[in-house]
């Protein structure tokens, strides 16, 4: 082999590393958008990165929303195709993009959870309840039409139960990947602490890493350099 294709490989070689890395896709809650990840400094906290947002449909079921952050992960994917894909989810999004990950076959390198409720929650069922009383009657009259368009979600997210689809969610084989959550171990008055930790989802158990922290169940600026050190270590 010539020194002349031996160097054009070596510069192909180089070229290759140099843009080979991570992207990053921020996902976020019930009722958030995109948007919610640049008011707290989160998404430029990640600038090293290739950070992409997602606007899902949040007030649909959790597979509605999969289906479509299947298909954004996709194009996502086909824009950087050397480059590792990391989710990060907020809330209802951490579960939402572990669904994807269990049923969609994309190779994703590392989910990073924050607030999110994996063994549900008993807010989801008290909403629930409410969208099939009398109340969820009179709701669009008074401005909380979400109520009854979320009533499917609020199924979803409601404390596991043998029929329900984070029980059935929190027992398949899930691809081997780096598991994070953020845990508000104090403060946040929609998610349980337990329901938040990955390692509490018996086909992680003993998998994931839990960061902890103070604070409400909403993003918050702290929550940045958190993820950049998550994302470092893998």
């Amino acid at each position: 082999m010539s020194l002349r294709i031996i160097t054009f490989i070596f510069i192909l070689f180089l070229s290759a590393s140099s843009y080979a890395g991570k992207t990053v896709v921020l996902i976020h809650g019930y009722l958030g958008d995109g948007s919610s990840w640049h008011a707290n400094g989160i998404a430029a906290a990640l600038q090293n990165y290739d950070t992409y947002t997602v606007n899902l449909p949040s007030e649909a079921p959790l597979v509605a929303q999969a289906q479509y952050l299947d298909v954004y992960l996709r194009d996502i994917k086909a824009k950087h195709p050397q480059n590792s894909l990391v989710l990060v989810g907020h809330s209802a999004g951490g579960v939402v993009a572990r669904l994807v990950m269990v049923r969609s076959g994309i190779p994703i390198q590392g989910l990073i959870t924050i607030s999110s409720p994996h063994l549900g929650t008993d807010k989801a069922e008290l909403a629930y309840n409410i969208s099939n009383s009398p109340f969820g009657w009179i709701a669009p009259f008074l401005g909380l039409s979400t109520i009854n368009r979320s009533r499917d979600l609020y199924r979803d997210l409601m404390r596991e139960n043998p029929s329900s689809l984070i029980f059935w969610l929190n027992r398949q084989p899930h691809p081997k990947a780096f598991y994070a959550s953020i845990v508000r171990i104090a403060g946040d008055k929609w998610v349980a602490p337990y329901s938040q930790d990955l390692n509490d989802v018996p086909a992680l158990r003993g998998l994931a890493t839990t960061i902890t922290s103070v604070g409400t169940h909403h993003l918050q600026p702290a929550d940045g350099p958190v993820l950049l050190d998550l994302l470092n270590r893998m």
